[in-house]
């Protein structure tokens, strides 16, 4: 009798795991279910930690439709690894409960989903997400510096005061650009025109490394990490200083190109998903150019998810380039998802989990990027409420004194972004993965459906007999699942090959054979196909029929594929 997915389940769905709590919920999987799981490693980080694969469906080394999960790239985004196990956990739950009804999905999309291979990287920086859930300094991705220049004047993130965290810090300036709340203790506001003092400067808790006693240092986005691992990636890298983070070169570290080489491994990958925090929002390609420059087929396709992500999660879908750069006409460069779009040829996607704004009443603003700069003094208010009412006081810390070694007397507290503000409070995380598991299950089920079947075998003159067998996709997406992939050099057509046993092909030369892609019946939202003034089908654009001449009595073995669908086989009785 199976193992109860209850019983082997950590509370991934409760709060947020260390690194070796982790490892122990893909271990019980693995472990209860080796027929349906594979947990393997990327390799290990420069701490030591694992980079887990976890690889999941019925046989899981075959070759297949496939789609890809990966979480906490970003340090501080905890959440992504909870809603990632969450994803793994269904799919599970799709083979040892076939008969749930997980999610409202009906029975013929459980069904497809029970032939897709999953790949989920619960946690892309695992040192960075221990150095957070540990000391709760900040940390873009991973806590390294491999910069050579390292003799200026900078911040180094630590905890100063012994009480095991490291948050920030405060001084009385008068030519600070801080104020405190009167309203929401620890809480600290920008400083206004209006305002009489006392002024602060707000640093990051830690010390000043080649300090000369007296100017101190502007704190940086990256401080004392060398790379942000989402600007690291080949599909239009480009360098410091014209993008922050880039790192050394493309693949400079360990964990992307241990992404890169996963998903060119694995050109069935078709789908995509990146999860970060925080902002509830899903941000969608193309990040370089307007709509008007993208395929709209694949326009259309998004479309679908969109309104899909509407439905089940409340969150808006916006385009990269139109509503998700920091500086206006300056697109990112080096993210995963333009990599997984451009390159790979998958349908990609970034959530940023966890709808803050919403919760303390942030009206929507366009560009949805603004939300994160564009704060005054009300929303930050807003927030402070908030936490202390609905999230137990977890974000906003009191102010304890201090004598700093460098700076003399400080007070050090401030934000802790860990639980209610970067990632959703402990109460409702369970929330966040049920809705986000709901809605990729839904854009996984949109699979390309290979099926080969043997419809006739007719006698011809003497010994000779004609095979004939249709070829169809039943799925939604095309073989080439993208229309823009679909001239990527490795997307290549379908195939057949044929092996005779006791027989023989009448033309061996047609053993190998190309089939062509076949389309799939989606059409995502609004193509223009579908007008109620001219409701048309496509031709036979999703089926192929093929013939063999056979000589002699035997087996006729039919296998057709591509390195993108896998392979499925037909057996003809001659």
């Amino acid at each position: 009798m199976a193992v109860a997915l209850a019983s082997v389940a950590r509370p991934f769905r409760e709060r947020y795991l260390s690194y070796a709590d982790l490892e122990a919920q893909l271990r019980a999987w693995a472990d209860a279910y080796p027929d349906l799981v594979r947990l393997t490693t990327l390799g290990k980080t420069t701490e030591g930690r694992d980079l887990w694969l976890l690889t999941l469906g019925k046989d899981p080394d075959r070759a297949r439709p496939s789609v890809l999960v990966d979480a906490n790239m970003h340090a501080t985004e905890l959440c992504g690894s909870s809603v990632a196990l969450a994803i793994a956990e269904d799919f599970l739950r799709l083979h040892l409960e076939p008969d749930a009804a997980l999610h409202g999905l009906p029975a013929h999309a459980r069904e497809r989903l029970r032939d897709v291979r999953v790949f989920v990287v619960p946690r892309t920086c695992p040192d960075g997400a221990e150095s957070i859930l540990t000391t709760a300094r900040y940390c873009r991705s991973n806590p390294r510096d491999a910069r050579p220049n390292r003799h200026h004047a900078r911040w180094i993130a630590a905890d100063v005061d012994g009480d095991g965290l490291a948050l920030s810090m405060r001084k009385e300036d008068p030519t600070g650009e801080f104020v405190a709340s009167t309203e929401v203790a620890g809480l600290m506001l920008p400083r206004r025109f209006e305002d009489e003092g006392p002024f602060y400067k707000v640093w990051p808790e830690g010390t000043i490394e080649n300090f000369d006693g007296q100017t101190v240092p502007n704190p940086y986005f990256l401080g004392d990490n060398d790379a942000d691992l989402n600007r690291n990636f080949p599909w239009s890298w480009a360098p410091e200083p014209e993008q922050i983070g880039a790192g050394r070169y493309p693949t400079s570290e360990f964990e992307s190109r241990a992404l890169v080489e996963l998903s060119t491994a694995h050109p069935d990958i078709y789908a995509w998903l990146n999860l970060h925090t925080f902002g509830g929002v899903f941000i969608r390609p193309l990040g370089h150019a307007a709509d008007s420059k993208m395929d709209p087929s694949d326009l259309a396709l998004y479309r679908q998810i969109e309104a899909w992500a509407d439905e089940l999660t409340g969150y808006p879908t916006v385009s990269g380039f139109a509503e998700f750069l920091y500086e206006p006409d300056k697109p990112l460069h080096g993210d995963l998802s333009d990599f997984a779009y451009h390159q790979r040829g998958a349908i990609s996607y970034v959530v940023e989990l966890w709808d803050l704004f919403a919760q303390i009443g942030v009206p929507r603003k366009k560009p949805f990027v603004a939300h994160y700069t564009h704060l005054d003094r009300d929303d930050l208010l807003k927030l402070g409420r908030w936490d202390a009412t609905h999230n137990q006081g977890r974000v906003i810390r009191p102010w304890k004194p201090m004598t700093h070694p460098q700076l003399g007397a400080v007070e050090v507290g401030g934000v802790d972004g860990r639980v209610g503000m970067s990632n959703p409070p402990y109460e409702l995380l369970g929330g966040v993965c049920e809705k986000h598991s709901a809605h990729f299950l839904r854009v996984a089920a949109l699979a390309p459906a290979l099926q080969a079947t043997v419809t006739a075998v007719e006698p011809l003159a003497g010994d000779l007999s004609r095979v004939t067998v249709t070829v169809e996709n039943h799925g939604y997406l095309p073989t080439y699942v993208l229309s823009s992939a679909r001239k990527l050099p490795w997307n290549e057509p379908l195939f057949a090959d044929v092996e005779a046993v006791g027989c023989a092909l009448a033309q061996p030369e047609e053993a190998h054979r190309e089939v062509g892609h076949l389309d799939g019946w989606g059409r995502g939202r609004f193509d223009g196909e579908s007008a109620l003034f001219y409701q048309r089908s496509r031709g036979s654009t999703g089926r192929k029929t093929l013939t063999w001449v056979v000589r002699g009595k035997g087996t006729l073995t039919v296998r057709v594929g591509s390195c993108r669908t896998g392979t499925v086989t037909c057996t003809a009785t001659v």
